[in-house]
């Protein structure tokens, strides 16, 4: 009896280790990312892909999708792109609640302060991977400002100083001496935080309300209005429009995102500067290092399985790896997500220039953390949209800065939506 006892567990236990692995959970990632990101990207899923026993992850670029509706398991997208990437606006499952479905080590404290305040919530906890971040910076044509006795060794450094630069730029060059992509980012959002101003202020009808028609974004606005129409100042467009005219050498300075270095490094088309974005040094509680880093997030959708939440774990898990963020910012330019990645590029000796470096460096410390951007309101893109429309009537001479400003106030707050107080029963959220 005894030994036919243990013949019979042996069978049990036999049959208990054949039983078949869980199948390979294939996983879907969109994005819109393009140039050198774009490449990067099929590269490192490529990489990811071979590596993997647990299923794959499937690329697929925006203009590639057939059927929007069809929803992905993750996707790379900017604020407010969710009916361009969907058609639709669907939730999300915060990244922290992901990672704790697989049990990977996921920790805020793991990422610079300065980047996980971009993407946490109010307590703290992250909502979606900051893979594509950039800060404002001034880019300048050394070869333009040795043409106009400028000295190439020192960039503006304040908004007056750009004026005067522009205007001995024009004496040589009428074309286009100062010019900007992402306007109402830079030049309104940036513009306060650097002055200590709120993006989101006070009450609107009980809701938090917009609060970029104060003095100092007057101020400015009327300042860029008037370099308009002196020919300082050449627009071409509410997005990256202006990056191709002073990559062309058109232009002779470009406020832009940080990411555009690593693509004029490549092709270097003529000698180039970066430096900090200009201030307003006469505006009390000036704090010029303070920007707003911006830009597409990795947002896990709602609404999957267990095993495929198993499965986008660890593929996130892979683009947190240090090797993997190097390689990542050294061919992209964002920002790094962590100090360890951070290390490794420094460690290799690969960082980008002084101001860039000083940029990644300030990551790290909470002081740099602006304030202004609203964690508990939605529909930024849309106000952005608002903003530019505006400052086109500005640039028009239809509307002088305050009118403008307090007109897009006025609009961007029909718009502006409050994140709800609790998270649906499922835990996802609404972006």
């Amino acid at each position: 009896m005894l030994r036919a006892l243990v013949i019979f567990l042996s069978l049990i236990a036999g049959a208990a280790a054949a039983k078949p692995a869980a199948a390979p959970v294939d996983i879907v990632f969109r994005h819109g990312q393009t140039g050198e990101a774009a490449a990067l990207l099929v590269d490192l899923v490529d990489r990811y892909n071979a590596e993997s026993k647990d299923g794959k992850v499937i690329l697929q670029h925006l203009d590639m999708v057939s059927d929007p509706h069809q929803l992905p398991h993750l996707a790379l997208l900017a604020d407010d792109e969710d009916q361009k990437f969907f058609g639709s606006h669907p939730r999300m499952l915060p990244l922290y609640k992901v990672m704790a479905i697989a049990r990977q080590k996921f920790d805020a404290k793991d990422f610079f302060p300065v980047v996980a305040d971009v993407v946490d919530d109010n307590k703290g906890r992250i909502q979606a991977l900051p893979l594509a971040l950039a800060v404002p910076v001034l880019y300048y044509n050394k070869d333009t400002f040795r043409k106009a006795k400028l000295d190439p060794a020192k960039p503006p450094a304040t908004w007056w100083e750009v004026q005067e630069a522009a205007g001995k730029i024009y004496d040589v060059d009428r074309r286009c001496p100062f010019t900007s992509s992402n306007m109402a980012w830079v030049h309104l959002e940036n513009v306060a935080t650097q002055h200590s101003e709120p993006i989101i202020n006070g009450e609107h009808n009980g809701k938090a309300g917009l609060a970029l028609n104060q003095l100092v974004e007057v101020k400015h606005v009327a300042l860029l209005a008037s370099w308009y129409k002196s020919f300082y100042f050449r627009y071409f467009g509410p997005g990256r429009e202006a990056d191709e005219k002073f990559l062309s050498g058109e232009c002779g300075m470009l406020t832009s995102d940080s990411s555009l270095y690593m693509r004029l490094l490549k092709r270097k088309p003529f000698d180039f500067g970066v430096a900090a974005l200009p201030h307003h040094d006469d505006v009390r509680d000036a704090a010029p290092g303070i920007v707003l880093p911006d830009g597409a997030l990795l947002w896990a959708l709602a609404s999957k399985k267990k095993a495929e939440y198993a499965a986008v774990a660890h593929f996130v898990a892979f683009l947190m790896r240090t090797d993997i963020q190097k390689h990542w910012v050294k061919v992209t330019g964002f920002l790094p997500m962590t100090p360890a990645a951070l290390e490794s590029l420094a460690a290799e000796g690969t960082l980008p220039p002084d101001i860039l470096r000083r940029t990644a460096q300030r990551l790290s410390d909470k002081k740099y953390a602006s304030s202004a951007k609203p964690k508990a309101v939605i529909g930024m893109g849309r106000v952005r949209a608002i903003l530019s429309e505006e400052l086109e009537a500005v640039w028009a001479n239809l509307k002088p800065a305050k009118e403008a400003l307090d007109s897009a106030v006025r609009r961007g707050n029909t718009v502006l939506q409050p994140v709800p107080a609790r998270p649906s029963a499922d835990g996802t959220v609404a972006r």
